[in-house]
């Protein structure tokens, strides 16, 4: 299996990298921030000379490390998926329960696992790490393969071992499983240590928000960086937020006295080093000067010319501490093109932690798991009462409770001809009027309806479900969804709040969509679904929608029937963070026209996605949404 090359990655050796640092501890004695250009980055060969991809070179010197239940024949052997070549591959025997696994040598912190399958792949099957060959530990389980190349990220589990496997479920095929290559990266964290190291080397690392799984913050203690420090190299990236922050767990109370970031081109201008002994309270102990602020600040380039910088941080006086952050406050600037600027994220490649204490101990916590006790119902309404009940729900109003969001032509108001109760059904109706409402700064042709239990009720897991019939017509975009109630916090915001799309359907008649949005899986790029009604079932006949959602998942379902099925663990080991541990809240709302309904539709006129027939329908009355009924069921 091919190691990273130095022309993408440039690891640096514990020895030479302290060699450097000790130079350093001549300096005068406040802090000091040293930039080092790319240019004065050891060469290609010298890199070359350590690979960190520990894993790799492992099972690249010694096949043989490498045993699997069966093969096929003697020409695909076990050790032929881990050879480099990927022109050779191993192959089963065709049994469903067939199983290969590799002996990494050392225990080491695993970050991800690369399976790139032949035409013969796992429809089902389970990534498992062991420390004795012995005890197995799942950590990725694939329900509904497609083949292909697959990259599951550890993060943020705790995966520390010395072998890897692959258990067959199910295959997709009559054949056996067959692997071109099955790669695992890590390496092996940083001991406590007595004399000067980086103790950060292979440790647990965290984030506020990260961008997507290819970018968690595992990667800034992984040991490498890309010589020009601007390649594409593994590395952290956050939203495009100031207030993010990367920090590193030692294991232990240790010493601290030098600090080394290497930035991509996207680096903070500004930020805080900051310690803490239990991971709540910080302590800062290092910020650029004024003068270091505005050089840095002054530095706008184009994307495509902008690399990254390293900084290496002395501190006046060591400092003690278990866990080290770096917390930005000022995101750099590019031209966009010039004069224009645009800022980003910040994105990381290596944190250092340079001193003496730590321990290998250090591990991430243990995710959530199921909860206990049965389901009882803790939020109902059935909409019988003479109005609409505002102790349950909220008025939503364009250009107060919310924007223009999507391109949608509506604005949302509080009136009963939108908003009403009729034969014991909520019901939200669009309105026509050409230019009669002027809301938010905008003059809007159509209202229309919108209500959610925004701080009325609020809650954290459950089962969520509602009895609807839909309008049927381009562009008419009826919702039932749930918003992370941190979404108005600028700190937070959308995606990072998190949406769960419980139904959503954009007019047609024979199906209806689920998803989940998240920072690494948003708008077009969400984890979703699609539904058609079985027996000929249409979005304009009754029919319930529901969620459940635990601590490990979301299941959505259309009238009982599984629609889709999304694990936590999937999810963050191949899109993005779960942002579904935290209160949300229910919405239900009509919307006209704007971006899902117009990638369908194609239409531009007279409105974005909403065509003229679906207007004169609307001006013609009767375009509504109806709700029988609305459940939360919790457990405790």
């Amino acid at each position: 299996m091919p190691s990273r090359t130095p022309s993408t990655r440039t690891p640096r050796t514990p020895r030479t990298l302290l060699a450097a640092l000790a130079a350093l501890t001549l300096l005068a004695a406040g802090p000091v921030l040293t930039t080092t250009p790319a240019a004065a980055e050891p060469s290609a060969a010298a890199a070359a000379a350590w690979d960190t991809d520990r894993a790799a070179s492992a099972y690249t010197a010694n096949p043989s490390a490498v045993t699997a239940s069966a093969s096929e024949n003697a020409g695909t052997a076990a050790g032929q998926a881990f050879d480099g070549n990927g022109g050779t591959r191993w192959s089963s025997d065709f049994t469903d329960d067939a199983w290969i696994r590799v002996d990494l040598g050392a225990t080491i912190r695993v970050d991800r696992v690369t399976l790139d399958w032949e035409a013969a792949y796992g429809k089902r099957y389970v990534l498992e790490a062991s420390k004795n060959g012995t005890d197995w530990t799942p950590f990725y389980t694939e329900t509904a393969g497609t083949g292909g190349s697959v990259t599951a990220h550890t993060y943020p589990q705790e995966v520390t071992a010395r072998y890897v496997r692959m258990r067959g479920i199910e295959r997709a095929t009559p054949y056996g499983y067959s692997l071109y290559s099955f790669r695992v990266y890590g390496g092996e964290p940083a001991p406590a240590s007595t004399t000067r190291a980086n103790l950060a080397l292979n440790h647990p690392a965290y984030s506020n928000v990260y961008q997507h799984a290819g970018n968690s913050p595992a990667f800034v203690t992984d040991g490498g960086w890309p010589a020009d420090l601007n390649a594409d190299a593994t590395r952290w990236s956050s939203d495009w937020n100031a207030d993010r922050w990367v920090s590193v767990d030692l294991g232990a109370t240790s010493t601290i006295d030098t600090v080394d970031l290497y930035w991509e081109a996207a680096y903070a201008v500004d930020y805080e080093l900051q310690v803490s002994d239990d991971n709540r309270t910080w302590r800062t102990v290092y910020r650029p000067s004024a003068s270091e602020v505005a050089a840095r600040r002054a530095d706008v380039k184009s994307p495509g010319e902008a690399t990254g910088r390293h900084d290496s941080v002395r501190l006046p006086q060591p400092v003690t501490g278990r866990y080290v952050r770096m917390l930005g406050k000022e995101r750099r600037s590019f031209y966009n093109p010039a004069p224009a600027t645009a800022q980003f994220g910040y994105s990381l490649y290596e944190f250092q932690v340079w001193g003496t204490g730590g321990s290998a101990a250090a591990a991430y916590p243990a995710l959530p798991g199921e909860q206990s006790g049965a389901y009882r119902t803790t939020f109902f309404d059935d909409f019988t009462s003479g109005s609409l009940d505002r102790g349950k729900w909220r008025v939503v109003r364009t250009g107060t409770e919310m924007g223009s969001v999507n391109g949608e032509s509506q604005a949302y108001v509080d009136s009963t001809d939108n908003i009403r109760l009729e034969n014991g059904a909520l019901v939200l109706r669009a309105k026509y009027c050409k230019g009669c409402t002027r809301a938010g700064g905008g003059t809007y042709d159509f209202t229309s309806g919108r209500i959610d239990t925004n701080t009325k009720f609020d809650f954290t897991y459950g089962k969520v479900s509602a009895r609807m019939k839909l309008p049927v017509g381009d562009g008419f975009w009826p919702a039932f969804w749930l918003l992370g109630s941190n979404v108005d916090d600028p700190s937070v915001s959308w995606p990072a709040s998190g949406e769960t799309d419980i139904m959503e359907n954009i007019g047609y008649g024979d199906w209806t969509s689920t998803a989940l949005h998240g920072p690494g899986y948003s708008a077009a790029g969400n984890v979703g679904a699609r539904q058609v009604y079985p027996g000929g079932g249409r979005a304009d006949q009754w029919h319930t929608y529901a969620v459940e959602w635990t601590p490990t998942g979301m299941k959505f379902s259309v009238d009982d029937r599984l629609v889709q099925e999304t694990t936590r663990n999937k999810l963050e080991s191949t899109r993005g963070a779960w942002v579904f541990d935290h209160d949300q809240y229910v919405i239900l709302n009509l919307a006209l026209g704007g971006a899902y309904p117009a990638g369908w539709n194609q239409v531009t006129s007279p409105y974005w996605g909403l065509p003229q027939s679906s207007v004169d329908r609307i001006a013609g009355g009767g375009v509504q949404a109806e709700v029988d009924w609305v459940r939360v069921e919790q457990k405790g």
